[in-house]
Parts: C-alpha cells; structure tokens; sequence
C-alpha cells in the first residue's frame, strides 16, 4: 500500500469557512490601502537570488538558513521570495517608476517562503500583505505608514494593540553604535551563539535579534542606539513620537528592536498582539532609505510594512473576533421528478442572475435527503419544485429557521425573489 500523500511540513492548506476568512482580510488591506492612496503591484513568486542576499542582507537569518534557492536548468541560482519589499524595490528600478510620480505607494498580498520551524502562525509557506511607500523621506512618512497598519487591524476588530518603536539611526551614527556594540560583546564573545559569533565582526546589530536564549540575556545589557543618535536622527525619530502621539496610537519604545532584515534605517516599529504565544507579532516595519540604491537606483528613501494573513487569521480566531457574515448561504433547491429536476437548473440560473446564491443535491433523491443536505450547508430557504408544482406552475418556499411554507406562482418572481435577498 502506498503512503498517504499529505501536505509538505510547514505549508497549510486553506479550506472553508478559513478561506472565506483569509480572503476577507485580504479584501480589508485591498480597502484601507485604497484610503492611503496605495495601488496593486504584483511581483515573480521567484526572483535571482542576488537580489534577496544584496537587499536583505548577507548575514540575516533570513538569507543565511531559510530561503528556498535552487538552480535552474542554465545553472543559474534563483530564489522563492523570503518577503516582498526586494522584488517591489526591484520593480520600481527597472520599470523606472520613480519617473510618473515622485512618491510611489504599492501594495501586495502574495505568497512568501521561508524554511524554518513551524509554529502557530508561522509556516513556511505564508501569505503576506505588505506595503512600500518610495520616494518619502520625512518623519510624517513613517507615522502615517504606522497609522495605516493600526487602521488594518482596527478594521478587523482587533483592539487594545501595542506598536513597538525604535530607530536605527543612519550611516552617520549607526558606526558608533556599531563600535559600541563589538566593545560590549567582544567580553562576551565565546558565551555567544557560534551564529552570533559570526554576526560579531560582520553586523553585530544582527546579535540583538538573537532568538537563544543565552544570547538573549547576553543582548539585555548592551549599548542602546538611542544613546548614540546624532541629532538629525534624533528630531526625526521625536518627531515620529510626537504625531504617533497625536493621532492617538498607543506606542512603547523598545531600544533594542532591530528586526530581522539588514535594510532597516531610522524608524522601525512591530504591531504585537496576544494570543500568539512567544511570537506574538502580527506584522511590522521601517524605513530602508538606502535599499533602492543597494539594489541598482537612486538614492531614494523608503520605507514600508509586512504581514501575515495565517497569523492574523489565528489572532482573529483566538481573540474571538466576530467577524461580518462572509459569505452568504445559498439558498437549497429540493427538485423531484424528471421535469422537476431540468426546470431546477432554469430556476436556479434565474436565481444567479439576481445575484442569489444557489445549491442543489445533483444525486436528487428523496425530499427527504435532500432537505438533510440543505440542513448540512445551513441553507436559510428551501424551494420545493416536484411534479404537481411543476403541474400548476408554482414553487414552495420553505424558511428554514420558522419552518413557515408558503407557495407562490412560479410566473411572478417580483413577489418572492425579494424574499431570498
């Protein structure tokens, strides 16, 4: 006997009512990032892995263990894209976006694939929505990105959020703090990770990212950036703040958020939420002010967000969010009879056309079983159409939740089509 085919470890498959679900909160991004000013942009499931090690980072986790490379058939390496902001960047250079609009604003929802541990709300296969704003620079940028991400989750239902905020500074300061950290963990250095002890001379802001613990504790002393700020980061990331403050978002500065990829300048946030356990982020961001010119651009500021529809679906679920009705129960024809059964289609058609969903038991057995399938799939009216209906030219309605029957002639819709509406 061969062995059960299942679905690879790490990969999911969506099946109703979830993908009702996931496919509202794809249509709630696709609303609220209309209200932004934000349009559509729909990038390769795989990319030249060159784009991924240059934009996310040689010495990110992310590129170091868990993406999915492979070589095709020239022997060239290509790469299932870890995340979306590379292959948005790299759209926007070589379709010279920049040139229509000095600020371009794109979204995408799309699948991501990232080999490591499965765990609730994290598969190795997911789908992201995330957004790029290019071309924007100021602090007022980067609080109205934040506002959007709180806007989306808020439109979900989701209440009582924390957004996690830090700066990374830029290219002027971030040395300092970079010295200051290999200062600091040089002491530590044969208690880190062999993976951090690595990080050390190539990027040691990398080490507070650590997920061991041992370095984790090793991380909690360290050297924050706050401190070494200079003085145009500094009023850039007060000035962040103090909207954030206004527009009435609940913040908590974390100093050591550092995020997983390498791009990240200035303002990085998170959104956490319980009900997720250890992991209990649903998504967040930063700005990338140097990434469109490390893939091949000009030097044009960024910055943008991410998120995972699988995590905020298990968030919705645990928080027992109750969401709008999302899609709407078909309506049950119950047909007996030959002729019966061939008009059931011509009524059903009808149905449709004033956008009423319908349902039938194509086996057509007794009425009987066929008002248990209507029972299954929760069908709010049953029309009965059996040979002396067919006869006198009239159709039954049952109301399934009354049980009340009523017949009505089959030639005047006007009087019972607004019924099943």
């Amino acid at each position: 006997m061969s062995q059960k085919l299942t679905a690879p470890r790490g990969t999911l498959d969506v099946l109703p009512p979830d993908s009702a679900l996931y496919n509202f909160i794809a249509q709630t991004a696709r609303d609220v990032f209309a209200q932004y000013g934000f349009l559509e942009i729909q990038t390769p499931i795989f990319e030249h892995t060159e784009l991924f090690v240059r934009g996310v980072g040689e010495t990110t986790d992310v590129v170091s263990k868990e993406m999915y490379t492979f070589l095709d058939k020239k022997e060239r390496s290509l790469t299932l894209r870890p995340e979306g902001t590379a292959g948005a960047i790299r759209a926007y250079i070589e379709h010279n976006l920049g040139s229509a609009l000095p600020i371009q604003k794109l979204f995408y929802i799309g699948p991501m694939f990232r080999y490591e541990r499965p765990q609730a709300g994290r598969l190795r296969q997911h789908t992201q929505v995330g957004c790029e704003c290019i071309g924007a620079s100021t602090p007022q940028a980067d609080a109205e990105i934040i506002d959007l991400f709180c806007r989306f989750t808020g439109k979900l239902g989701l209440q009582n959020i924390k957004v996690m905020l830090n700066t990374l500074g830029d290219n002027d300061c971030r040395p300092k703090y970079k010295t200051a950290l290999q200062d600091y963990f040089r002491e530590n250095l044969p208690n880190l990770c062999p993976d951090c002890q690595q990080r050390f001379e190539k990027n040691p802001l990398r080490i507070l990212d650590c997920k061991s613990e041992g370095c984790k504790t090793i991380v909690g002393s360290c050297p924050v950036m706050l401190d070494y700020l200079c003085e145009p980061c500094k009023e850039h990331f007060e000035t962040v703040k103090s909207i954030l403050s206004d527009l009435k978002i609940n913040y908590d500065v974390n100093p050591l958020l550092v995020r997983g990829l390498d791009y990240y300048t200035h303002t990085v946030f998170e959104v956490q939420v319980s009900g997720l356990g250890a992991q209990n982020a649903i998504g967040g961001g930063g700005r990338y002010n140097h990434l469109v010119e490390e893939l091949g651009g000009a030097s044009v500021p960024a910055l943008g967000f991410g998120s995972g529809i699988e995590r905020i679906a298990l968030t919705l679920k645990n928080h027992q969010i109750e969401l709008p009705e999302l899609t709407k129960k078909p309506v049950f024809i119950a047909a007996l009879g030959t002729p019966a059964i061939n008009q059931s289609l011509v009524l059903a058609q009808e149905l449709r056309n004033h956008n009423i969903p319908v349902m039938l038991d194509y086996r057509f057995g007794s009425f009987k079983s066929q008002f248990k399938y209507a029972d299954k799939i929760s069908a709010p009216f049953v029309l009965i159409l059996g040979d002396n209906e067919i006869e006198r030219g009239v159709i039954m309605i049952k109301n399934m939740s009354s049980g009340e029957q009523k017949e009505y002639s089959l030639s005047t819709p006007a009087e019972w089509l607004p019924i099943l509406k």
